[in-house]
Formats: structure tokens, sequence, C-alpha cells
């Protein structure tokens, strides 16, 4: 099966960082791993994914109630495809995947989405703070045990 990691977010920005910094650990960990960390997000993530069978996706995520390093995993069913294009980041990847198919390109069958909790997204930095930092190894052993990488 070809799979394909994708860490996403902005390397200059602190947490926003920590999809690309686990798929960085993941390629360190499994070097014949395929692993992109891209900046891009919705209809610009189709250069990356066409092609794939899976599709691992590494965002960071920032919700009311969860406390940084905390992780959650979601399916492509998790999110529905919408055609609301008010968002600061285009498309969502739901939406992307869909249209993509809808092209006749060959789309991941299988994805799975991992959501760290990040505290800090605004500030430039090219680490993450300390409570998310420190949770990057467990958050690649459990990727790494959930989809048998």
């Amino acid at each position: 099966m070809k799979t394909l990691i994708l860490g996403l977010g902005n390397p200059i920005l602190t947490d926003d960082a920590v999809g690309i910094r686990i798929a960085q650990e993941l390629k360190q960990g499994i070097p014949d791993l395929e692993v992109v960390g891209a900046s891009e997000a919705g209809i610009a993530l189709l250069d990356y994914v066409i092609g794939y069978d899976k599709l691992v996706i590494i965002d960071s995520i920032r919700t009311k109630k969860g406390k940084p390093g905390e992780f959650y995993k979601l399916e492509l069913e998790d999110l529905k495809p919408t055609m609301d294009f008010s968002s600061s980041h285009g498309i969502d990847i739901a939406t992307a995947l869909k249209i993509g198919e809808g092209l006749g390109y060959t789309m991941p069958r299988q994805v799975s989405i991992y959501a760290v909790e990040i505290r800090d997204n605004t500030t430039f930095g090219e680490k993450c703070t300390e409570e998310v930092e420190e949770r990057i190894p467990f958050i690649v052993r459990q990727i790494v045990k959930e989809e048998r990488l």
C-alpha cells in the first residue's frame, strides 16, 4: 500500500509547526517512509496526495477545552465536505479530495487525520511550546502503532 505522511503547518509559528515536526520525526524513525511537510491547505494539497492509497495527515488544532499536547484521531468521514469558501484555508481537505475524485484523479482510499492540540500559533518561533514539544515523541509512537508503519 502506497502511503504518504503529510505534516501540515507553518514552520515559523511555534505550535502551528507541530504537524511538520511530527512528520519529520516519523521520517527519522522510518527512513523509507514517504513524508511531506507542507504549509499549503485546501486544493493545493492535491498535488501531494494524488496516486497514494493511504494518507496520514498531521496538523494542529485549537479547541476551547483541550490541553496542549493532546491529540485526536479523525477519519475523513468525521469532516463534512463543504462548498463554503469563507475559511482562511480556502476549502477543507475533505472537499479538496472530493474535487480531486470528481476530476478523475486517484485519491487515497484510506485517510487518517491526527489533530494535535496546541497553545500558541501566533508567536514567531521555530520551536513548539514546552507542553507540545514534550508530547511529540509519544504522539509519534502512537501514530506508528495505530497506522502500523
